[in-house]
């Protein structure tokens, strides 16, 4: 498997010196993701997308792209994941059971995907709100829990603390605890990972689960969060409007900001229980 991180010489410029030393850099890779799908007698491969991304956990990134892109239901429709590396191409085939249904009519994936872009490859504005349903439980999140999570959050950040360029992505339970988390230089990609995960783990559906993310809430995040059920979605960051929009649509409870005891609620407030903090008016 690729490094996730790379190591180069770098010249660091102060006011006072210029040093030559070390560094260590996020590894930014392109994946292929294949598809081996249809009856036993008529199977066919397809090239579903290449994304970058930084290297590890490929399987989970592979398994959770073709979940939140709604080409698959989940886990059970999968048989068997095959990872490959031929020079410089690593390529994940995902090959469907006989008697699953791969949903390829409104995806079209077949480019290059930096590691910013989540939803650049959709073939059309529909499509971007492919598979999603209205989320609805009850299930409540306590405020004085989500003040924990940045900081459970950054302790567990390996790769960033060697590389500082990369983003987060962390499933947690009601009581606050970091159920899975994972980075990667894409943050559409940690999510991912982070569903490709919870469904090797066969934790779907995440209704009773909330979203962390180290950095903004981009509808890209609100879409695949959606699409696994998860109820609540904390960012540290700010979230965009249109993840704002989508996330009251859907029924989440959005919330940005999250750092240094304080957060926004942009909607679904009533999740998060705050009887405890005083209301000002």
């Amino acid at each position: 498997m690729t490094n996730p991180v790379v190591h180069t010489r770098v010249r660091k410029v102060a006011a006072e010196s210029i040093t030559d030393t070390s560094d260590i850099l996020a590894a930014e890779e392109p994946l292929e993701i294949r598809l081996v799908h249809g009856p036993s007698h008529n199977r066919r491969q397809q090239n579903i997308s290449v994304t970058m991304r930084t290297p590890g956990e490929d399987s989970e990134l592979a398994a959770g792209f073709l979940f939140t892109e709604g080409i698959i239901s989940g886990q059970p429709d999968i048989q068997e994941i095959i990872l490959s590396e031929d020079r410089e191409d690593h390529i994940a085939t995902v090959h469907l059971k006989p008697s699953a249904v791969a949903q390829l009519g409104n995806t079209t994936r077949n480019f290059t995907a930096t590691a910013a872009c989540g939803v650049c490859g959709k073939a059309d504005i529909a499509a971007i709100h492919t598979g999603v349903s209205v989320i609805n439980n009850t299930f409540r999140f306590p405020a004085d829990m989500l003040f924990g999570l940045p900081d459970l959050l950054r302790k567990r950040q390996d790769l960033f603390d060697a590389t500082g360029g990369l983003h987060a992505a962390a499933l947690f339970d009601g009581n606050g605890t970091l159920l899975l988390l994972r980075e990667d230089i894409g943050r559409h990609n940690a999510v991912d990972k982070i569903i490709g995960a919870a469904m090797a783990k066969q934790l779907m559906p995440l209704q009773h689960c909330g979203l962390l993310l180290s950095g903004r809430a981009g509808f890209e995040l609100i879409q695949k969060a959606a699409m696994a059920n998860i109820s609540l979605i904390a960012a540290i960051g700010a979230p965009s409007g249109r993840a704002v929009k989508m996330a009251a649509e859907w029924n989440i409870t959005l919330v940005g900001f999250l750092k240094e005891k304080r957060f926004n609620i942009y909607s679904g407030a009533e999740r998060i229980d705050a009887n405890n903090i005083t209301q000002h008016r």
